[in-house]
């Protein structure tokens, strides 16, 4: 028995050794220090501060349709005739939302919008932080020129100035890209703690799931990438070990599985279809249908995935800057990470870019079109994708300094690398500020006019009795609520399902005042039923549907 026993070890220890081990050439040896984790988060947190107090003086931390939208949503799974869960919807994913929740209790916090900014800021410093942990492994110099290239990003400073979901995503992307990479080392080290590591990865990527649906893509690219080492390793183990390391791997893989099942079942309990995210009324299939013209020419990228990625791509670069030299940035940090894939690591290039596929595919066959101002049809939308690649990019930078330390030790070649990638980032963002950074450019254009007729009818909803109900379709007024902070309590809406059909059916008698957009089942109710409604404001302001306010004359 004991033989055998040592006959199992040996042979164990003998198939370990026959397995992959990690390139000699590239040393692990983190050089970091928790005095540069503190620096890094007090520098992340005075920009990512100061920024927010410079776009709210400017009121422009609302200009996004979607970020008002998720403040909103976040609202009124408390504030409610019928609160709760349900209120989350079946299209955005909930994590976002419920983590908005408790900076918008205060009527002032919600009012203002900054209270949906938080969490993005917070999320936008955990990201930096993130990045400086993965580059850390190999450079300090190259872990700093990378978290500063992020974030100092023009488009990301400002994106995390909003409720917005890109910056809570890239938080969990790059944290499942720490993880993934700890545990990749624990396992080619032979280091039982590899389970940790995957476990901690799994926690990052349920989170990414919940967040957007891009996580749901990354997920499966981080586990179709770790778990064939997982298996090979774990094969090659002792037994104590191996049964150790097979529970964590299986925990992370359920955990990781239950976040979209999760989702999905909420889906079918909510509307009776799994898929109502992606195929219901709300989807953004249903919603380009709807807003597409008859007979109008597909969108750019529409069933053709090479130029649906060429487009993503030049999302990516115009939210560097426009000019060339975010062109060539993009493609120095795009050869960095092929060269550094193909000589030391491909599987960290691979999950760090693999939203280019991701978007390819979205864009050619999901209904998920972005336009760009250079391009054809040189209007401005769902740019802030881009924002996805901009770790890749970041990161790319990051590898050039790391691979020009490895072939030339002396301290002066790295330093002048990072110096004149530094000077090229400069010069892309100072472009990008000069000209305005595009995402901003992107909500200025589509959400001034929406902004200004939410402000009109802020003012009316404002002047009604503390105590009226109001009927109204808030899923496109809902900015104009929370600037006359009329709480959602006192509406009849969209969110109420039983109590918003039958009024929909008898609105004089529903409600005290009925807000009616062009565009809303709200005006098509009133179209009907225009019996005991007076009419007391219209509202018109161009590149917007037409408001009219009615007063039930029934109550």
């Amino acid at each position: 028995m004991h033989m055998s026993s040592n006959s199992e070890l040996a042979v164990s220890k003998a198939r370990l050794r026959n397995l992959p081990q990690e390139n000699s050439q590239l040393s692990w040896k983190n050089p970091a220090h928790r005095y540069d984790y503190c620096m890094v988060g007090v520098l992340l947190t005075g920009a990512a501060v100061l920024v927010l107090w410079f776009f709210y003086s400017r009121n422009e931390i609302l200009l996004s349709g979607d970020a008002v939208a998720h403040i909103n949503i976040a609202r009124r799974v408390f504030d409610s005739r019928t609160p709760g869960p349900m209120q989350l919807g079946t299209v955005w994913l909930p994590l976002p939302h419920v983590l908005t929740i408790p900076f918008i209790v205060t009527e002032r916090l919600w009012k203002s919008g900054v209270g949906g900014s938080i969490p993005s800021l917070i999320s936008y410093v955990i990201a930096g932080l993130g990045i400086f942990r993965l580059l850390s492994t190999w450079s300090r110099l190259a872990a700093w020129s990378s978290t500063l290239i992020f974030a100092i990003n023009p488009n990301i400073l400002y994106v995390q100035t909003t409720a917005l979901n890109e910056p809570m995503y890239l938080a969990c992307f790059v944290w499942s890209l720490v993880f993934f990479l700890e545990a990749s080392r624990a396992l080619l080290r032979n280091n039982p703690a590899a389970g940790k590591w995957i476990e901690k990865g799994a926690i990052a990527l349920a989170a990414a799931i919940l967040t957007r649906y891009d996580g749901w893509f990354l997920a499966c690219s981080w586990w179709l990438t770790i778990l064939p080492l997982a298996v090979m390793r774990i094969q090659a183990m002792p037994d104590a070990e191996r049964t150790t390391m097979r529970k964590a791997a299986f925990k992370a893989l359920l955990l990781t599985a239950l976040a979209p099942t999760v989702w999905l079942a909420f889906n079918f309990g909510s509307k009776g279809n799994a898929l109502d995210f992606a195929n219901g009324p709300y989807s953004a299939k249903a919603i380009a249908e709807r807003t597409t013209a008859k007979g109008a020419p597909p969108y750019p990228g529409e069933r053709h995935v090479w130029t649906a990625g060429v487009y993503f791509v030049k999302a990516a670069q115009l939210n560097f800057g426009e000019g060339r030299p975010a062109k060539y940035f993009v493609f120095f940090a795009a050869i960095a990470s092929l060269y550094f894939a193909l000589r030391f690591n491909w599987q960290l290039p691979l999950l760090l870019w693999s939203p280019v596929l991701f978007y390819a595919l979205s864009i050619a066959y999901g209904s998920v079109p972005i336009f760009l101002p250079v391009w054809w049809p040189f209007s401005y939308y769902n740019l802030r994708y881009g924002l996805e690649l901009v770790p890749a990019i970041a990161v790319g930078a990051g590898f050039a300094v790391v691979l020009l330390k490895q072939r030339w030790p002396q301290r002066s070649a790295p330093v002048l690398a990072a110096c004149c990638i530094g000077l090229l980032a400069v010069i892309s963002y100072w472009q990008a500020w000069r000209d305005v950074p595009i995402c901003l450019r992107e909500v200025r254009a589509n959400g001034q006019a929406r902004l200004q007729l939410d402000a009109q009818l802020a003012s009316i909803l404002a002047s009604f009795p503390q105590h009226s109900t109001i009927l109204a379709y808030v899923g496109s007024h809902s900015g104009a609520f929370e600037l006359a902070g009329v709480p959602f309590r006192r509406t009849i809406n969209e969110g109420i399902y039983l109590l918003w059909d039958s009024s929909l059916q008898h609105p004089a008698t529903a409600a005290d005042y009925v807000v009616a957009s062009d565009d809303d089942p709200v005006a098509a109710a009133v179209a009907a039923h225009p019996q005991s409604l007076a009419m007391i404001r219209e509202l018109v302001v161009r590149g917007q549907p037409r408001i009219r306010v009615y007063r039930s004359l029934a109550r």
